[in-house]
């Protein structure tokens, strides 16, 4: 039987193109549709990140506090990580065609909803809204490479992948701030338009159409759909709220954590139980598949950790506009353009695990560059930093998801595809709850070491007071005590404004930590083929 009979037989989510073509070379019409749905994935992601570096602008736009606006990216984040490993089944369920129309129809629309909205409560909701729409073109555009590309092709289609990924979230905050200083925040939420409308015409003429099959819906898996999306969003608020209320110290937060051990757990029993699956984690004992995931899971905490810390610092300790942000950003995504291109023919002519070593070990490298911060440290001296990890970034996604994909057959393109961006994302979202954690406590830690120097029974710290007090005597403050407590209150904040640059220099450790990591799990890899890769391979 021919490949792509057994791809329709088995219910791959997307059919092959029609078998009269080269077995080693797609058609043109699906390369159109991978380039299109590529958009959509380079889209859905840089959502994720493009509200970041305008968080600001936005909480004054809907009238919130600074510790309820970071709701505004966490939103679309959880409705990305609990549709993720839905798309599969419903794509089957309402053909793969109109399943991917409609949701593009909907992201553009929750999109623009957004730039409406005049409080927390509808922002988050809608927010949310665009998330679940969006996430369904992340886990969609992967399995198109698996399923509608040869084995030859599918490293070149794997690259375009990685371009999304990962130039997608560096980009997003130099998008999103350039739009919020010149046009007004409301304009990030409309540049979905043109991708959406252009991603929509080219689908609809060259995805085959198919008849709905509403009787999958009575094998659903239900229980684990429901398991899966209560746990995570339970989990994903436990991660976005522990730092702020002190963890297990708030009640709210121990009930959370309870509710997604309890229900995350009931899921997997379910899942490894279950006769027909939504989430297929068998796939995890493929020695191939499991060991990339975990590298994809610490890859995503150092991808998304870095875009979420860099314009932290930049714009607590630099005091940076959303503007300036954006334009440091860009020099981590910029030069992804000219180098990913390159990777599929590197793929040919060197061990994969060799080339997604070297590259997690030059992101490792970048990380570890901004150890050592200094008040001096703002966006010109980021430049080298950006440009290294942005080499390594090109060499990370195309071989790790040539390596996880390895040995994956056709029929389970689409979970393995969910599985795997499910767990990166959510990689991201325990990264970023994980490092804010690490930047409180580290900033706490070198706070108290420092304070305990700056003390009144130093003389250098009486003559700075005594130095202060008369510059604000001498700048319109008449009363001597007042003086004093300014002067006092200036010695204090450039003690926290120290000790907040130290924690933030231990942050990029913890980075760079979990990528070492991550390297040294590559290299317990097996060897595939050299130019292989991707569902069929073995």
């Amino acid at each position: 039987m021919s490949s792509s009979a057994q791809t329709v037989r088995l219910g791959s989510p997307i059919p092959t193109p029609i078998a009269a073509k080269p077995a080693d070379k797609a058609s043109t019409t699906a390369w159109i549709a991978v380039l299109a749905a590529m958009i959509g994935a380079f889209m859905a992601i840089l959502n994720i990140q493009i509200t970041n570096a305008s968080l600001l602008d936005i909480e004054g736009g809907i009238g919130t506090g600074v510790d309820n606006g970071a709701w505004i990216s966490t939103s679309y984040l959880i409705g990305e990580i609990v549709v993720i490993p839905l798309t599969d089944y419903l794509s089957r369920v309402f053909s793969f065609r109109r399943y991917m129309l409609t949701n593009i129809v909907l992201f553009a629309l929750f999109s623009a909803a957004c730039a409406f909205a005049h409080d927390l409560g509808t922002m988050i909701a809608l927010r949310g809204l665009q998330g679940f729409a969006g996430g369904v073109l992340i886990p969609m555009a992967f399995t198109m490479v698996l399923t509608r590309l040869p084995k030859g092709q599918q490293p070149i289609g794997l690259a375009m992948f990685a371009l999304s990924v990962t130039f997608a979230p560096a980009i997003g905050p130099t998008i999103g701030g350039y739009l919020t200083e010149n046009y007004g925040w409301q304009t990030i939420f409309f540049v979905n338009a043109p991708p959406s409308l252009i991603m929509f015409v080219a689908l609809y003429f060259t995805l085959e159409k198919k008849p709905m099959q509403l009787s999958l819906l009575k094998e659903g898996d239900w229980a684990g759909i429901v398991t899966m999306a209560i746990g995570l969003a339970a989990l994903q608020t436990v991660l976005e709220e522990g730092n702020k209320d002190d963890w297990f110290q708030s009640s709210f937060i121990v009930k959370l954590a309870l509710t997604a051990a309890l229900f995350l757990s009931a899921f997997i029993v379910i899942e490894l139980t279950v006769k027909k699956p939504l989430v297929k984690l068998h796939l995890l004992v493929q020695r191939n598949f499991g060991i990339g995931i975990v590298v994809n899971v610490l890859v995503g905490v150092a991808l998304f950790g870095t875009v979420y810390i860099l314009p932290q610092y930049l714009g607590q300790v630099q005091r940076y506009n959303a503007e300036q942000i954006g334009l440091v950003l860009a020099w981590t995504g910029l030069p992804q353009l000219l180098i990913i291109p390159f990777v599929p023919l590197l793929l040919k002519h060197f061990d994969v695990r060799f080339i997604a070593f070297v590259g997690i070990s030059i992101f490792a490298a970048s990380a570890f560059m901004n150890v050592n911060l200094s008040p001096d440290n703002a966006g010109d001296q980021f430049f080298l930093p950006n440009i290294v990890r942005a080499i390594g970034q090109a060499l990370v996604l195309t071989p790790i998801s040539v390596i996880t994909t390895a040995g994956i057959a056709p029929s389970d393109a689409g979970a393995a595809s969910g599985l795997s961006n499910m767990l990166r994302n959510l990689g991201g979202a325990v990264g970023t709850a994980t490092l804010g954690t690490v930047l409180t406590k580290r900033e706490q830690f070198h706070s108290n070491i420092i304070g305990q120097s700056v003390t009144l029974v130093r003389d250098e710290v009486r003559d700075r007071i005594d130095h202060l007090t008369q510059y604000f005597m001498a700048h319109g403050v008449t009363d001597a005590a007042l003086a004093q407590h300014k002067a006092i209150g200036v010695i204090g904040a450039t003690v926290h404004r120290q000790a907040l640059i130290l924690g933030f220099g231990d942050t990029f450790a913890v980075i760079g930590t979990v990528l070492a990591l991550a390297a040294l799990a590559v290299l317990f890899t097996r060897k595939i083929q050299a130019g292989g890769g991707g569902a069929g391979a073995h």
